[in-house]
């Protein structure tokens, strides 16, 4: 269990989240000093509002956190977490005002996240009481996870390309009994994965596709597929400083599938779980693929280039070519891919597409349910024609300004024909800024609903 989660602490410090609306009960229940004490603070229970109560010696005694009340129109499940990083050494339990004690638990240790790789390590001190009825086994793998995909968005280019990626990978397939195996560079175009190796032939570093498979073969197929561009300049299509900036994260996608594939195999779902991840960096130089060049597919389909720097739907496309080809029953991709999504919706909530209506509706459902939120983008047909190409068969991106996103999924779902169900969710994998359970930097998006989902769908026993 995690380090942070205590299966047992009696003399835990109670945590009291209340609303203003709560706030005069819980004062008159508290000690007559420590009302005092809160009230000569100007304790007010608005909502991120917190205070440390002493005893009569000075010791902590208790934690007062200000929350929305419920009649609010949102109550964010994670509000209690922000104290992990807030709250002295010791142990502490929750209690009042909480909507999903789980959601709560899992809020304070996705709050104790440190990106630590170059900076000396200052462990969380706060520890938790489990909450009674929660699995403290499955929060501490959805924390990890999440941590992981962290950890890989946070790293910069310098450490982390296409072959460390692979070495990820490995790693999780090593360490959950998977088997993994890896085309790489020139043996992509022997192998039928052309537009992987034209999106990363111009970097140093080798562009590869990398096939994770798990699970007993009789089980349901699920099939994840991640975008592992480890840097994107923009190709020949260059990039601003200011766009460039942030490229180090355009792997988010690849991070969050590896995120949930953990998930999956440590929950031990009934499923035959297979990942692929194209990764490549999208450099410059000499070998560089061009505006207006024609490439093949393993589909069959010839894609006219119009932009470079829409480089992250080619190595997918490439990619669920191959996964479509054995017809799982669920496919899901995930891609740091337009910033039109991020226009439409902003940071916190990803769009996804599916035609599948029942599989639109459940996505919903766990979203909310685990607090992990997106919103469903319509595959309009009628934009289809907005990829069409007067030398190819399509073009990969329309060449205008409107539906950015919308045409982007158009695109990929060109390559998707045999699977059941598919979704494609079009991610930022980043915080701007700093919230409950969120701290500011590398995200993990949409793959606590899929362990969700897959757990609905195919539920263990």
């Amino acid at each position: 269990m995690h380090s942070l989660l205590l299966a047992s602490a009696p003399a835990a410090i109670p945590i009291h989240v209340v609303s203003k609306t709560g706030w005069p009960a819980l004062a008159e229940r508290l000690a007559p000093e420590a009302g005092r004490f809160a009230s000569a603070q100007g304790f007010a229970a608005r909502p991120g509002q917190h205070l440390v109560l002493p005893d009569a010696s000075g010791a902590l005694a208790a934690v007062l956190l200000g929350v929305e009340p419920a009649s609010a129109r949102r109550r964010d499940p994670f509000a209690p977490g922000r104290l992990a990083a807030l709250l002295p050494e010791g142990d502490y339990r929750l209690e009042g005002e909480i909507d999903d004690f789980g959601l709560a638990a899992l809020g304070w240790l996705l709050q104790a996240y440190r990106f630590e790789r170059y900076r000396k390590p200052q462990p969380a001190r706060a520890r938790l009481l489990l909450p009674e009825g929660i699995d403290g086994e499955e929060l501490s793998v959805l924390a990890s996870s999440v941590a992981l995909a962290r950890d890989l968005v946070n790293t910069p280019a310098s450490d982390l390309g296409p072959a460390e990626i692979e070495a990820a990978i490995r790693q999780l397939g090593q360490d959950c009994g998977a088997t993994v195996v890896s085309i790489v560079g020139d043996d992509l175009l022997e192998r039928g994965f052309p537009m992987v190796h034209a999106v990363g032939r111009a970097s140093p570093r080798a562009p590869r596709l990398i096939d994770l498979v798990w699970g007993d073969p009789s089980h349901p197929k699920v099939t994840l597929v991640g975008k592992g561009v480890a840097f994107d300049t923009g190709g020949l299509n260059l990039k601003t400083d200011a766009g460039m900036l942030l490229m180090k994260k355009d792997m988010g996608g690849a991070a969050a599938a590896i995120a949930a594939a953990r998930m999956i195999m440590l929950g031990k779902l009934p499923v035959r779980l297979r990942l692929i991840v194209p990764a490549v960096e999208n450099a410059v130089s000499g070998a560089s693929f061009r505006p207006g060049d024609v490439l093949a597919s393993r589909k069959g389909l010839n894609v006219e280039i119009g932009n470079t720097d829409a480089e992250g739907r080619l190595v997918l496309a490439d990619a669920l070519a191959l996964a479509d080809e054995e017809a799982p029953e669920l496919l899901i991709d995930y891609a740091t891919l337009t910033g039109a999504a991020r226009v439409a919706l902003g940071p916190d909530l990803p769009p996804f597409y599916t035609h599948d209506e029942g599989l639109a509706a459940e996505i919903a459902r766990q979203a909310m349910a685990v607090n992990d939120p997106v919103w469903r983008m319509p595959l309009w047909p009628a934009y289809d024609g907005l990829l069409d190409s007067k030398v190819a068969d399509l073009n990969h991106v329309s060449g205008g300004s409107f539906a950015g996103s919308v045409t982007a999924a158009l695109f990929l779902n060109r390559f998707v024909e045999k699977s059941a169900s598919y979704a494609h969710f079009d991610i930022y994998a980043w915080n701007p800024t700093a919230k409950p359970g969120r701290p500011e930097g590398g995200e993990c998006q949409a793959a606590r609903l899929t362990y969700a989902l897959v757990r609905q769908l195919y539920p263990v026993g």
